[in-house]
């Protein structure tokens, strides 16, 4: 028998508003559409009605859980059109603050996904390594989640105790390796619940153009920090965890393992930033011009398009985030697999559909 179930826009199984119609035959999907447009906020139409200065706090509200990344990709078109480059140790703050909304990001995914499978032990150990990853974002910032860090030209706070910082790196690198990738990937629940759930091909993910951590589960070894190298992420080593299965597990194994990463990037860069200023001075305006931003955000490639006209208005800013990419791949993912499946796939792509709609 044929049938066609709607779930959504507003649904238990979904942690945001968006709708996905799944097309049956008896238990098995046989088809999908997914529809999102239920949270427009008008944040791209607000952006260009304010100055560049206030842009910053707006453009940090695109995502909660990101809000770091948008307000740095936004600064750094401004400054690519400006023609100015960042101090070093700017570039190394930017780049230990994106590296901690990254752990951040992750762990609460992980943390989702556990209680999603049912497993609330591994749901609530993993909130509370992320506990501590707010703590310190926290202790920088003063904020745990929206962190007013970037100004274009810099930064508005220094990392004051680098040690404490690398200490929880280390710390959660530890536990991470010791605990929670031995659970994700040798658990018998844990296996049987998502080894061969929601695959999606190389191939697949190429013609869908999937981004980030659902990309590189799939096989696509791409990561923007090693392949187009912004910031001081050139001057530090690290690994792009690519796993071929493309199922639900792969995608756990690959963001569990850019925790590690994430924890090494931070030691790294914490033990060879430099001493210097925070930014240039204050800048109010930039030249007339236009700039595109790609940067890796926990999610995958954020996409920023900045055009100026000479004032201290924005006359354009035009927003991709990694979930718009990613959103497309669900209807390949959800083929031939149980009903019951369904909101254990769509979770797996970690989605953000506030910061899809803007």
């Amino acid at each position: 028998m044929s049938y066609r179930v709607p779930i959504g826009p507003y649904h238990i199984a979904l942690d945001e508003p968006y709708k996905i119609e799944v097309d049956c035959e008896g238990e098995s999907v046989v088809g999908a559409h997914v529809k999102v447009g239920f949270n427009f906020r008008g944040i791209e139409w607000l952006a260009q009605r304010k100055n560049m200065t206030r842009c910053i706090a707006l453009l940090e509200r695109v995502c909660g859980i990101c809000s770091n990344v948008h307000s740095m990709s936004y600064c750094m078109a401004m400054e690519r059109i400006a023609g100015v480059e960042i101090p070093k140790r700017a570039q190394y703050i930017r780049m230990v603050v994106s590296e901690l909304e990254r752990l951040h990001s992750h762990l609460l995914w992980a943390g989702v996904a556990a209680e999603i499978i049912g497993f609330q032990t591994a749901f609530m150990q993993v909130f509370r390594f992320r506990e501590q990853v707010m703590d310190v974002l926290e202790a920088i910032s003063g904020n745990r989640v929206n962190y007013s860090m970037n100004c274009v030209g810099g930064v508005n706070r220094d990392i004051s105790d680098p040690g404490a910082v690398a200490a929880v790196a280390r710390d959660i690198r530890e536990i991470v390796n010791r605990a929670v990738i031995p659970l994700f990937t040798h658990d018998r629940t844990i296996s049987a619940r998502c080894r061969g759930v929601g695959v999606l091909t190389q191939q697949e993910a190429i013609r869908y153009g999937a981004v980030g951590p659902v990309a590189r589960a799939s096989g696509v070894d791409t990561d923007l920090r090693r392949d187009t190298a912004y910031l001081a992420y050139d001057e530090v080593k690290f690994a792009v965890p690519v796993q071929t299965e493309g199922d639900v597990l792969a995608r756990v194994v690959v963001r569990a393992l850019e925790i590690v990463e994430s924890c090494n990037i931070i030691e790294q860069a914490l033990a060879q930033m430099p001493p210097g200023d925070l930014h240039l001075g204050d800048i109010y305006s930039v030249p007339a011009g236009e700039a595109v931003m790609r940067v890796e955000a926990p999610r995958g490639e954020v996409f920023y398009y900045v055009e100026t006209d000479g004032s201290d208005v924005p006359s354009r800013i035009k927003v991709r985030t990694p979930t718009f990419a990613n959103i497309p791949t669900v209807v390949a993912m959800v083929k031939g697999n149980e009903l019951a499946d369904v909101p254990l796939i769509q979770a797996a792509l970690d989605p953000c559909y506030s910061c899809t709609d803007r």
